[in-house]
């Protein structure tokens, strides 16, 4: 029984999470170098950010059934979008479906742990760190190493929600610690009006959503807004093409995340400010990286961005576990919901900044002789 609450959660977080990350890891190949990837982010971070969090005022009506047929829809439709469409603006609608599809996901997901035992987050978690990496390790072999073109590699991602309807309707056993069946909408003990809502939100601002918000914040910058510019010429790094700086950056911060996700019943940190801190340390050096060139080398940048993940998947897991430690029992669905807003607010303010950012930083490289974002 808990093996298969394991594998099934463990499931719903990596096919929750891949085409996110393969979306991002493909942001080169769907824009060029010319637009900022931050907008490629945007489109795939904003509809799910506004969706979770609309969710705390209504996704209670939505059976958890309803939710799976939902999330299968979108993610299929949206990527096989992306997959075949040569515009950009239709591209980026494709991906913004993908995102709806995801941030859906990420609430549902969160909200049914609840009916388990604890052992359905920490392989939620592991999940969602082990979508990063297969996301951005597959998309790299395929296309960097193997040569498959950009829109069948994104196929092939097209068919991987169907999973959702396996895991959820044949493999998840049914809650053994709940009362309430997950497929029904629990009934709420408050009003769920608008003020009600807001203050049941309030007392989870600080502690937990915060210090996730500032973590994706930093992070995002990096790998956004200031990732694309950290790079040396061709011929003192392992590449062929600068566009394969990017992907590899992506699958070692992809990597650091998910052995970091996956660590939660084995290390635990118990002030969620650190995590925030250091990333926010890591951000300015990556900036004075991509300004002044204070590493000599790329492997010095490898080992940064792999730390860099290891942080933020840690600052995540961390995060959802104190609130299962923390929150009342009769809140906690309800507060799992709601701090899954956090990252992805974190991550719309990140894309936001990284607009703008990626553009100044290249035209600031460029105006003293390195050209190297321009290719």
């Amino acid at each position: 029984m808990s093996n298969r609450i394991f594998i099934s959660f463990w499931l719903f977080g990596l096919v929750n999470n891949v085409l996110y990350v393969v979306i991002l890891s493909a942001a080169v190949d769907l824009v060029g170098p010319l637009i900022p990837k931050a907008t490629v982010l945007m489109a795939d971070v904003l509809p799910s950010f506004l969706l979770k969090l609309a969710s705390p005022f209504f996704i209670h009506l939505i059976p958890y059934h309803l939710r799976i047929c939902m999330l299968v829809g979108l993610s299929f439709v949206g990527m096989v979008t992306v997959s075949f469409s040569e515009k950009v603006p239709l591209v980026l609608f494709g991906i913004v479906l993908a995102s709806m599809s995801s941030g859906l996901g990420e609430t549902t997901f969160l909200q049914l742990t609840h009916y388990y035992t604890e052992t359905s987050l920490s392989a939620w978690s592991s999940g969602t760190g082990g979508a990063g990496l297969v996301g951005a390790f597959v998309y790299m072999v395929l296309t960097t190493w193997l040569g498959v073109n950009v829109q069948n590699a994104l196929l092939m991602f097209s068919i991987v929600p169907f999973t959702f309807i396996f895991c959820y309707f044949k493999l998840l056993p049914p809650p053994g610690i709940k009362s309430v069946e997950p497929t029904q909408p629990p009934i709420l003990l408050v009003e769920t009006n608008f003020q009600s809502t807001i203050r049941r939100i309030k007392p989870l601002v600080v502690p937990f959503m915060l210090p996730l918000f500032t973590v994706y914040v930093a992070e995002y910058i990096i790998n956004q807004g200031i990732s694309p510019t950290l790079l040396f010429p061709i011929e003192e790094m392992p590449f062929k093409n600068y566009r394969d700086a990017y992907v590899t950056y992506g699958t070692l911060y992809q990597l650091g995340v998910f052995i970091s996700r996956s660590s939660g019943q084995f290390v635990r940190i118990q002030n969620l400010t650190l995590p925030a801190v250091l990333q926010l340390l890591n951000l300015v050096i990556c900036l004075l990286q991509s300004m002044i060139v204070i590493f000599p080398n790329i492997y010095w940048l490898f080992f940064l961005i792999f730390y860099e993940g290891l942080l933020g998947g840690s600052s995540y897991v961390n995060t959802f576990m104190m609130v299962t430690a923390k929150i009342p029992l009769s809140e906690r669905e309800f507060a799992m919901g709601c701090v899954g807003i956090s990252d992805s607010a974190g991550i719309v303010v990140a894309a936001t900044i990284a607009m703008f950012l990626e553009p100044s930083l290249c035209s600031y490289q460029v105006a003293r002789g390195r050209e190297y974002c321009l290719q």
